[in-house]
């Protein structure tokens, strides 16, 4: 059984309760996966930019962080007109919080690079080789675009999902 409810009569409101008539507006979701754990990557922050063409200024839309389930639950419409967009992950601190670069990888680090030093909390910049992930995107007005990042301290994937 539907619960959307028709608008009133003269209403540019959609019936699923986004306004701008019939189109929706151009949206964005994403979430994160520490590969390594193979769980949720809680409490990333996230970084939403936008630009209208290849010639323009990027400009901040909006910064979240990532829930529990390690999505982002609200990054709101992208402004008319935006043609590219770019989320920036910062996962250093992410990884220095759980500190899984160095306990939960078999990291190549002091096979290629000789002997490990310790990483300590008083080492700035230790949580992964990735300190952030950006990812820029083109899109089309009216479409969703679902964009997962597959994480893990030494590597990402990235890719457009459903």
């Amino acid at each position: 059984m539907s619960t959307e409810h028709a608008p009133p009569q003269g209403s540019t409101e959609s019936p699923a309760g986004h306004a701008g008539g019939s189109e929706r507006g151009t949206t964005v979701s994403t979430h994160i996966l520490d590969t390594s754990v193979g769980r949720p990557a809680e409490g990333v922050a996230v970084q939403l930019s936008v630009r209208a063409g290849t010639d323009t200024l990027w400009k901040g839309h909006v910064l979240s962080e990532t829930d529990a389930d390690g999505r982002c639950k609200n990054l709101p419409a992208l402004p008319e007109g935006t043609t590219h967009v770019r989320l920036t992950f910062e996962v250093d601190s992410y990884f220095t919080r759980h500190r899984r670069a160095e306990e939960q990888q078999d990291a190549p680090r002091a096979r290629d690079s000789g002997p490990a030093k310790p990483a300590g909390p008083e080492k700035p910049g230790s949580g992964s080789f990735f300190p952030e992930v950006t990812i820029t995107f083109t899109v089309s007005p009216g479409e969703h675009y679902h964009v997962p990042l597959l994480l893990n301290p030494y590597g990402y994937s990235v890719y457009r999902g459903s």
